[in-house]
Parts: structure tokens; C-alpha cells; sequence
């Protein structure tokens, strides 16, 4: 009997890299294909991707990859997955225009498929969506029916029953397809920690609406640059109170236009200047939407507050208000950004000051309704780090899912399920993270990242001597140069005590062993980290040594 395999392949135990594929015997798809962005312990990292190896692997059984909505962590590995084989990509029209774009930027091409009005057949498999709520518009679950039952994947979810644009969550749907039998439920784990429900998007409007009539100077908004909704309430009240605005942030308005497009975003004409022409506007008619909500080194709000940016300059009494949630591991270089921001004079509200965010994700309530609606036999938490995971599966014991029915997986895990509603373990796949620097795809690896910071935290000392090749004395050197170590300019005898560490460690050796160039750099090593030790330091040491 032919069973259907599921193996995430990222997303499970992290935030981020979203990507599942389904597997029924000569064919897969996969659903979403997204980034992590780096942390600060990933130094010179861009974008981390998934391991997609499996994927490949497959060869011409991978047939499509199915999609749930444009945000990043769900859509951004699409460039690296697609570059060696176009599959078809289906989606809704805001998320293909998201992911045109991402294309566009890279030169690639791929049949970008919108979900029709009937369900899209992909070899054995018919994929469904179902319209959710979330954080940005036109995003759906998804319901798959396989050979061996149907699969509904949540997507990244909210139940809002107030969208901003009116389109709500297809609760009739869920529960029809519940009633009809579902084999494997997949549900967004990330605010399963959280109480109750999640407030809706409107939510915010009435707190920016305060901040909006009491500010006299300029309104500077931070917020995803695929936040939509949030965009779009702060150009209506910039409206109510007889403000223009401006993007700031090529992200951002690459986003907007194609949200306009879409007729997603609605901009009044004569609303929008550029930043430029904002500039020469007068203080209190100006409303700013700017890049840098997570504090990136090169944003514009980043520079905006550094006082770097040209076009935009703070000055006291503008506000800026951070309208977004902080992405665990920037929490660092947001509280830097909050204290140039206040620097500059200006007044700042975020998250620990003001309701100016809400989730885009399900608390407890919301999710014990989907899966009372939908009531599979069997349950797969999904989009949550290792805590999130085990606290939505004891949820799901709660509302009646058996406990043996309730599946803890991680990435690079295989379950596989079958007609008669059996499911066991397969033989793991390979599963991990690829980091890309630059034009580098996958050559940094974890030991070059703990280069990294032990060069960023511990500093280098490079030692350069030379050698004669046949009889082994030193014929000139050591020298040395140490950079970030401590402050030996300060005091020069350190550096000269180091150097006679080194000599005196080369004189211990034979001259036979000074004739190996490897064996000489060991002890050159050694010497020195013996030496720094004492000064509770431990520089990354780089020992260079010429033959003569």
C-alpha cells in the first residue's frame, strides 16, 4: 500500500524557512519555500535558506510548489529553489506579484499559476485554497486531497472577523471540510503560548489614529515592507489629518506598487510624493513609511537615525512609530535603533510603550476552533520553534485529538500515513540550513561562522617569521601584528613579550622540527595562546612562516 509521506524540510523548531513537501509515489510538491534572516551570530550572512537537497533529488517527481501567502519566510527561497528546475508555482495574484518580483531581480523565470475557481489537479494530488487572515492580504490554507485522504494546511493564520479589506476567514468551508473527513490537519504554531484571541488588525488604527492627532512634527512608520493592511491604515489617516506620504525604502515601494496594482492598496491621488519633494514639505504634512522595521544595518530608518540618510533628517519633536513585531535575535539592534532614534530627539513608540502592533497569528481560542471545525485523525504542528511544537500538540490533546494521533515532528522527519488512517516513522531525510554570503551559496559553513565571531570577540594576532629550509634557525622574525586583542599600543612591552613567548618555544624544539614549516606554525600557535591566556584572552592566532 502506497503511503503519503510528509517531511518538512524547514520550519519546525525555528521562525522561519518554511517548507513542506507531500510525497505520494512517483510525485511531490512542496508548500512555500522561505527564508530565515540572520541573527547577529551569523557574521557577513545575507539570507539563510533551507537545505533543499531532497528536493532536488527527486528530479522530475518534485511538480510544483503550492503557496500560502508572500511573506518572506514562506516565499524567499524561491529564487535558489527555482534556479536549477522551473516547476509550476500556484498562488494567490498578490503573492505571484510578490514573487514575479523576487524573479525579476534575479533574471529567472517559472509558470507562475493563480489558484483558479476550481481546485488545481498536480498529478495525484488536488490543491484547494482557503481563504485566511493573516497579515497580509490574499492569503490562504490550503486543503490537498491525496490519494490517501485529504491534508488542510493552515498557512500562517488569524481568525480576524474585522479585515481591513473584508475578506474573512472561510470558517464554513473548514468545517465542511471536516465534516467530509480530513486525514492530517498541519496548524500555525507561533502564538500558541498566547491566551485567547488574537485582537484584530483594526485594532491598530484607533492607537496610530491618537499618535496621528497629537503629533506636530513629521510621523516616521516602520512596519514589513508586505504589510499591506498596515500600510494602508496608515495612508488613510495620513489623509484624515491632511498629511502626504512617502516611501522610504526600496522594498517598500516595490511592495506598494504591486499592491496597487492588485487593487490591494488604495492611494488617493496627490497622496503620494517622493521623498525628495517630501522634504520641502512643511513638518506637520508628512508622513514617512520607511524600511528598517527589524533594525537591518543598511535601512533606511537605521540611517535615518544615525543621521546618515539624505534625503531625511529627525528633528526633535518628529515621531516615529515601530509598527511591527521584533523577529527574535534582532532584539539588540532594535534597542540601539530606539536609542539613536531618541538621540535625534525624536519620540518613539513600539511595542513596550504602545499598541501599535497586533500578530498576524492565532492564540489558543482560534486555534482549538480550527481544529474543532476540521477534527482530523491526525495532527502535525507547524511554523513554531520546539516550544511552540509540544505546546500546540498538548492543545490539541485538550480539544480530543489522541495523543498517539498527535505527531511532534521536526525537519528532515518523515511521517507517512496511509488509507486506513495508520501512520508511522520513515528513515529521516537530510534536512538543514544553507547560508548565503554575498554570491556564496552554501560555502559558509558552520566553522567559518565561528571564525567569525571569534574574530569579532576574541580579535587576531598574525605571527611571521622566517626560516632556513635546511638547518632550521630562524633567519628573521617573529613579527608580530595583533588587531581588536587589547590595548598593546598602550603598552608595547606585551607584543615583545609575546615574541620572546615564541622564541623561546622554537628554541625547546629540534632544528630538525624548525625545518617543517607545518611544525613550526603548531608551536608558534601554542606558544602564543599560552601567552594571551594569562591576559584571559584568546585571539584567533595565524601563524605565517617562509622558507629560505
Amino acid at each position: 500500500m502506497t503511503a503519503l509521506r510528509v517531511i518538512p524540510l524547514g520550519g519546525l523548531g525555528e521562525i522561519g524557512l518554511n517548507v513542506l513537501v507531500l510525497e505520494y509515489g512517483e510525485a511531490a510538491i512542496a508548500v512555500d519555500c522561505g527564508v530565515m534572516f540572520p541573527d547577529e551570530r551569523m557574521l557577513g550572512i545575507d539570507v539563510v535558506i533551507p537545505d533543499l537537497g531532497y528536493v532536488r533529488g527527486l528530479g522530475e517527481r518534485f511538480q510544483a510548489i503550492v503557496l500560502t501567502h508572500a511573506h518572506e519566510d514562506h516565499i524567499g527561497a524561491l529564487p535558489y529553489a527555482l534556479a536549477e528546475r522551473a516547476v509550476p508555482v500556484y498562488g494567490t495574484p498578490l503573492t505571484l506579484g510578490f514573487v514575479r518580483e523576487r524573479l525579476r531581480e534575479r533574471g529567472l523565470s517559472a509558470p507562475l499559476l493563480s489558484y483558479g475557481t476550481e481546485p488545481c489537479r498536480i498529478g495525484p494530488f488536488v490543491v484547494e485554497p482557503i481563504a485566511m487572515t493573516h497579515s497580509i492580504p490574499d492569503s490562504v490554507g490550503l486543503a490537498i486531497r491525496t490519494p490517501v485522504g485529504t491534508v488542510v494546511h493552515t498557512g500562517d493564520f488569524k481568525i480576524d472577523q474585522t479585515p481591513l479589506d473584508g475578506r474573512l476567514p472561510d470558517l464554513v468551508r473548514l468545517g465542511e471540510l471536516g465534516a467530509e473527513g480530513v486525514l492530517l490537519l498541519l496548524s500555525d504554531s507561533t502564538n500558541v503560548e498566547h491566551a485567547g484571541v488574537t485582537p484584530s488588525e483594526r485594532c491598530v488604527g484607533a492607537e496610530l489614529a491618537t499618535i496621528f492627532r497629537q503629533s506636530t512634527g513629521r510621523i516616521l512608520v516602520t512596519t514589513f515592507s508586505s504589510h499591506i493592511h498596515r500600510m494602508q491604515q496608515v495612508i488613510d489617516l495620513a489623509v484624515r489629518f491632511r498629511r502626504r506620504v512617502a516611501f522610504v525604502g526600496r522594498s517598500l515601494g516595490v511592495h506598494a506598487a504591486v499592491a496597487r496594482d492588485l487593487g490591494h492598496l488604495a492611494i488617493p491621488d496627490g497622496a503620494l510624493v517622493d521623498p525628495g519633494a517630501a522634504r520641502d514639505l512643511p513638518r506637520d504634512q508628512v508622513v514617512l513609511i520607511t524600511a528598517g522595521s527589524q533594525a537591518e544595518a543598511a535601512s533606511a530608518l537605521v540611517r535615518i537615525a544615525m543621521d546618515a540618510h539624505k534625503q531625511v533628517t529627525l528633528d526633535p519633536g518628529d515621531v516615529v512609530i515601530l509598527s511591527s513585531r521584533i523577529i527574535p535575535g534582532n532584539e539588540r539592534a532594535i534597542s540601539s535603533l530606539v536609542n539613536h532614534l531618541y538621540r535625534r530627539g525624536a519620540v518613539v513608540h513600539y511595542g513596550r510603550t504602545s499598541a501599535v502592533h497586533v500578530s498576524g497569528h492565532a492564540s489558543q481560542e482560534e486555534l482549538k476552533l480550527v481544529m474543532n471545525l476540521v477534527r482530523p485523525r491526525h495532527f502535525v504542528p507547524v511554523h513554531g520553534e520546539y516550544r511552540h511544537l509540544v505546546r500546540h500538540n498538548l492543545l490539541a490533546m485538550e480539544v480530543g485529538i489522541p495523543a498517539e494521533a498527535c505527531h511532534l515532528l521536526e525537519n528532515g522527519d518523515v511521517l507517512e500515513l496511509d488509507a486506513a488512517g495508520g501512520a508511522r516513522r520513515g528513515e529521516r531525510v537530510p534536512a538543514g540550513r544553507v547560508f548565503v554570503d554575498g554570491k556564496g551559496i552554501g560555502d559558509v559553513e558552520d566553522e567559518v561562522l565561528r571564525d567569525r565571531r571569534h574574530l569579532s570577540e576574541d580579535g587576531l594576532v598574525l605571527a611571521v617569521l622566517a626560516i632556513a629550509q635546511q638547518s632550521g634557525e630562524i633567519v628573521a622574525g617573529p613579527d608580530l601584528v595583533s588587531r581588536g586583542v587589547m590595548g598593546e599600543e598602550a603598552n608595547p612591552d606585551i607584543l615583545e613579550r609575546a615574541r620572546g613567548a615564541v622564541l623561546e618555544a622554537l628554541a625547546a624544539i629540534n632544528p630538525e622540527s624548525r625545518t617543517d614549516p607545518a611544525e613550526v606554525k603548531e608551536e608558534v600557535r601554542k606558544a602564543l595562546r599560552r601567552y594571551f591566556k594569562r591576559f584571559d584572552r584568546r585571539p584567533v592566532i595565524l601563524p605565517f612562516v617562509m622558507e629560505m
